[in-house]
């Protein structure tokens, strides 16, 4: 009988450094299937450089013939030439000095275990055609379930293989999963009451008729990502109907007045059937009141669904779980794997905390769904589905929730770490705290801070466009350049009277990313910003001319 080895496994800092950063042993079977076709590939990845510069329009040109080859190429040929033409010029999204988005190196083991993923081929819209992969993907659902839930062992015994419930849906992303939860949560408000079979059978004119009401909403933070309009376009209540409800000077959702929108819809007889809470907004990183908002909810009967599809890894973290106090309450909740949870794109989840609710969505068919199976494609809007959550359950069992509490800790503390750098910067000016690792800031020299709080109100705005204008120029000749990119975004800040302000836009996820780097960035952006003829000279003109004549 062969003796087990008894050596454990632990979350440390190295081991978790280990593994973004070192490949397989070679000698191993996955090292050996791994080398030929990855030494570019990893030449690639551990580059620092977050993008070569070439004009689109230049690397069209490899991609300008619409013809299928009638001849066909040596995979050998064909594998040179996607290494020069697509992997050369790709975006570095690993490279740690890449921090403008919502991306960031991944673990090397889930390169070979991609492969094994691809291999198998597996469709998740059916038990014929996956297996194993189903009860695996239906644990996966059960775990980040319990993450956001904390059910009992009996609960997840009794629901997480049911055949006839279920616990969410793995979808593509984030929008998908924003949509099935308000497809879940229209179909639900206008479910078959008497003869009137549900606005999922007779569709949405049918239902408003028989329930009598003027109009159908969803409230949301004007933060709110655009999935989310995306969705009332798909379910057929019109972008109009998804209701922006102003936030704070923090960016988050102003609860008196989501308050005051219900009581006015409702005296309009427009039936507010869904609130969604935002847990990690993309443009600044904020969370919502989330336990106000499920009062709310409660009080106005309405589906409260939390999109956490960035924030919702944060519960991984026993010092930063509060954060999110109230997420427990919702609904559904959306979270993306593909983002602080470290796999590949194409993974989101929707999490629904009634093993029923997905009911008001089922579909079946003759030849697959069939009524009693455990086919994932009765209560998921996409069909053929690959076999991502394998590489979600590797990753939680390699990683372990300790070791991603380490890697969520790490990176909002450095991105605390950086707003104090920008704040004790003369020429910088902190525009969004971070919450959580996202930040927003600008360029912003210390004597125009000096004219800026003196100018009346025409030099004012005249100098804050021209600051608008050199933030655009800073964030593109940064990203020309090809040492490091941060994002750019517009935001309200209150500070400036809730003007559309330009600002950089950072998302320090990646655990590679240095405080050198950080410092770095603000040197390089500090020297482009003198390179502009035009912003710059513009705005330092306008500021002398200010101060000289106060």
């Amino acid at each position: 009988m062969a003796v087990m080895d008894s050596k454990k496994a632990d979350a440390t800092q190295a081991s978790l450094h280990r593994i973004f950063t070192v490949p397989e042993a070679p000698d191993s079977t996955l090292g050996r299937i791994e080398k030929e076709i990855s030494e570019n590939l990893n030449a690639f990845l551990q580059t620092h450089i977050a993008a070569r510069e070439k004009p689109l329009a230049e690397i069209e040109k490899d991609f300008s013939c619409a013809d299928i080859p009638e001849s066909p190429s040596f995979v050998s040929d064909h594998t040179h030439f996607l290494l020069d033409k697509l992997v050369a010029q790709s975006v570095h999204t690993s490279a740690p000095t890449f921090i403008g988005h919502m991306t960031s190196a991944l673990p090397y083991f889930l390169m070979p275990l991609s492969k094994i993923m691809i291999g198998l081929n597996q469709n998740l819209v059916k038990i014929e055609t996956s297996k194993a992969f189903t009860p695996l993907e239906r644990q996966v659902l059960g775990m980040l379930h319990n993450l956001i839930y904390d059910e009992d062992e009996r609960f997840y015994a009794q629901w997480m293989h049911s055949a006839n419930h279920s616990l969410g849906a793995f979808c593509s992303g984030g929008t998908i999963a924003n949509i099935t939860a308000l497809w879940v949560a229209r179909n639900n408000a206008l479910r078959p009451d008497g003869s009137f079979r549900g606005v999922a059978q007779e569709g949405l004119f049918r239902a408003m008729k028989h329930y009598g009401y003027e109009d159908l909403a969803v409230l949301v933070s004007e933060r709110g990502h655009y999935s989310l309009k995306k969705a009332a376009d798909v379910l057929g209540l019109g972008r109009d109907c998804l209701i922006p409800i102003q936030t704070d000077s923090d960016n988050r959702v102003c609860v008196d007045q989501m308050r005051a929108k219900l009581e006015s819809l409702k005296q309009q007889n427009v039936r507010v059937f869904a609130i969604v809470g935002v847990a990690g907004t993309t443009e600044t990183g904020n969370i919502d009141p989330l336990d106000a908002l499920a009062d709310l909810a409660a009080e106005y009967d309405c589906h409260f669904h939390v999109d956490a599809a960035w924030g919702g890894a944060t519960l991984m973290s026993n010092k930063y779980r509060p954060l999110l106090k109230g997420i427990e309450r919702a609904d559904s909740v959306t979270i993306d794997a593909h983002k602080q949870l470290y796999v590949p794109m194409g993974a989101g989840m929707v999490i629904f905390k009634n093993p029923a609710s997905m009911s008001a969505i089922e579909h079946h068919a003759e030849y697959i769904l069939r009524k009693g199976s455990k086919d994932l494609g009765s209560h998921t809007l996409e069909g053929s589905r690959s076999g991502m959550a394998m590489l979600l359950y590797a990753s939680l069992n390699i990683i372990s929730r300790p070791g991603y509490e380490m890697l969520i800790n790490n990176s909002i503390e450095k991105a605390r770490y950086f707003s104090e750098l920008i704040k004790a910067h003369p020429d910088f000016e902190l525009v969004t705290e971070p919450e959580l690792c996202l930040l927003t800031y600008r360029y912003l020299p210390a004597r125009t801070q000096q004219a800026l709080a003196i100018a009346n109100t025409a030099q004012k705005e005249l100098l804050l466009d021209a600051l608008d204008d050199l933030t655009k120029f800073i964030q593109k000749r940064q990203r020309e350049s090809g040492k490091s990119f941060v994002s750019r975004t517009r935001i309200t800040p209150e500070k400036w009277d809730r003007k559309l302000t330009t600002v950089f836009r950072v998302v320090l996820a990646n655990p590679l990313t240095t405080e050198a780097i950080l410092q770095d960035v603000l040197e390089e952006q500090t020297q482009i910003a003198q390179e502009s003829e035009k912003s710059y000279p513009l705005i330092m003109n306008m500021t002398e001319s200010i101060l000289a004549n106060a």
